[in-house]
């Protein structure tokens, strides 16, 4: 299991059109993923729960793989975060 601390820089933050494309790229891996913001803790494969945690550019998620390709996960995750 790896987790990591990213900081949002997507200029709008993690709106609908931003979520969407996360959720599509953390369902393409095999690891189970969750993206964890103060207390509350969502599969990052669910459009639904993703939406819940509202983050802003400068909020910190952490970023949680498990699995076979939790490395690439994690990484492609905080690219899409820092980099859009």
């Amino acid at each position: 299991m790896l987790k990591k601390t990213v900081t949002i820089k997507l200029e709008n933050g993690l709106e609908a059109r931003p979520v969407a494309m996360l959720v599509q790229m953390a369902s393409r891996y095999a690891s189970s993923i969750y993206m964890e913001s103060e207390s509350r803790r969502v599969n990052a494969k669910s459009i639904m729960g993703m939406m819940t945690l509202g983050l802003m550019p400068g909020e910190k998620v952490v970023v949680t793989a498990d699995g076979a390709d939790e490395e690439n996960a994690i990484e492609q995750i905080e690219t899409y975060l820092t980099e859009g």
